[in-house]
């Protein structure tokens, strides 16, 4: 993988580049849809392709691991031959997953012992075989195995919880020195900055993952309830810490504003389950705000869901029609809202790095933000 930043905005610390991988070239800021089982949910891979312009998307390898099983996914010959997809992929290494399974998890210096949400039956995720796995997945970009502590952590447990994920870390490099791609093409492995919401944590941890020279670096563990602020300051933080010439991910993060702003500190990646999941409950991002198509005062306007937009859902489809299907509980609502969200969220990435291109981010982004918030 390589890495070419190609601009930066004059007045922040955004900027523009290219992520070159073996399944294509990513430019940057970038959105990628969650895949999370080999699908983004109620999208196809036409229109993922070709609406909503999607150059990367994420999978996750808990879930991919209980279903369909990496037997089935080394005998397709990896994730990009079973789904069709063959632009770049980028796989989490299910450290999150495993968090949120909190009751039915251990923590060991060896890895996490949990329990499948789907059986009940017991699994060990090592840092060692989250790498394996994640070989046989074939992803382009893999996640380190790491241990996200929840909001609010206290001092003590957020410092444990970070030098365990940094050992982890040493393993899991460790694994994929040892081991070679499955499918004839290289695989990034991508540290994760951990520490919660502790300056001082969060500086170590940066320092750390900065010094194992991986092809690009991952800042974790926000956006799980810390306020808005706590956020950019730990993001920033991190920014300022991490190697200029690698691409930065800031994983799960987020709303609209919440994208603006940490391209602003400097990260060039997202990933975020906002558009899919809050589209399939009637939720719109739009270029003129927020609307909830659910409601009444839509039922008879017939000007379409986002004029700002090219995509045929946003461009096509009116607000009246969608608002029907959802009322109706038209599964159809639900591919319509996503696939729309999914185009909007790319659409302002690319207005990002053109404004980035131009020199006038910063002033472009404290305009927009106003208008992304309003509720219409």
């Amino acid at each position: 993988m390589e890495f070419q930043l190609t601009a930066k905005d004059p007045n922040s610390g955004a900027r523009a580049g290219t992520i070159s991988t073996a399944h294509g070239d990513i430019a940057t800021p970038v959105f990628m849809p969650v895949g999370t089982v080999g699908s983004v949910k109620a999208v196809t891979r036409p229109q993922l392709e070709h609406e909503i312009k999607a150059r990367i998307i994420l999978g996750n390898t808990y879930h991919l691991y209980l279903r369909p099983g990496t037997e089935v996914l080394e005998a397709a010959g990896g994730l990009h031959q079973f789904t069709g997809w063959h632009k770049p992929i980028l796989t989490d290494s299910g450290g999150y997953q495993v968090f949120s399974l909190s009751g039915n998890r251990k923590l060991t210096e060896e890895g996490a012992l949990f329990q499948s949400h789907i059986d009940g039956s017991r699994h060990l995720f090592t840092p060692e075989k989250v790498m394996d796995i994640q070989r046989k997945i074939g992803a382009d970009i893999i996640m380190a195995f790491d241990e996200c502590p929840p909001y609010p952590s206290d001092y003590a447990y957020a410092k444990k919880s970070m030098e365990l994920t940094h050992r982890w870390l040493a393993r899991c490099v460790q694994r994929m020195e040892a081991t070679t791609p499955l499918y004839g093409y290289e695989q990034s492995l991508f540290p994760i900055i951990q520490g919660s919401t502790y300056k001082d944590l969060r500086k170590i941890s940066s320092e750390f993952i900065a010094a194992m020279n991986c092809d690009g670096n991952a800042i974790g563990g926000l956006s799980v309830g810390e306020p808005e602020e706590m956020m950019y300051e730990m993001c920033g933080l991190c920014c300022d810490a991490l190697p200029a010439e690698k691409p930065r991910y800031l994983m799960g993060v987020g709303t609209p504003w919440n994208i603006l702003e940490c391209i602003a500190l400097g990260v060039d990646m997202f990933d975020c389950v906002m558009p899919t999941r809050n589209g399939r409950n009637g939720m719109l991002f739009t270029t003129k705000g927020i609307i909830n198509i659910r409601n009444k005062k839509w039922a008879n306007d017939f000007s379409p869901i986002d004029e700002g937009l090219e995509a045929f859902s946003s461009r096509e489809y009116s607000k009246a029609y969608l608002r029907h299907l959802f009322v109706a509980n038209e599964i159809l609502a639900l591919q319509i809202a996503s696939v729309h969200n999914l185009s909007f969220y790319l659409h302002l990435v690319d207005q990002a790095r053109l404004h980035i291109q131009q020199g006038d981010f910063k002033q472009w982004k404290e305009a927009i933000i106003p208008v992304l918030k309003q509720r219409l």
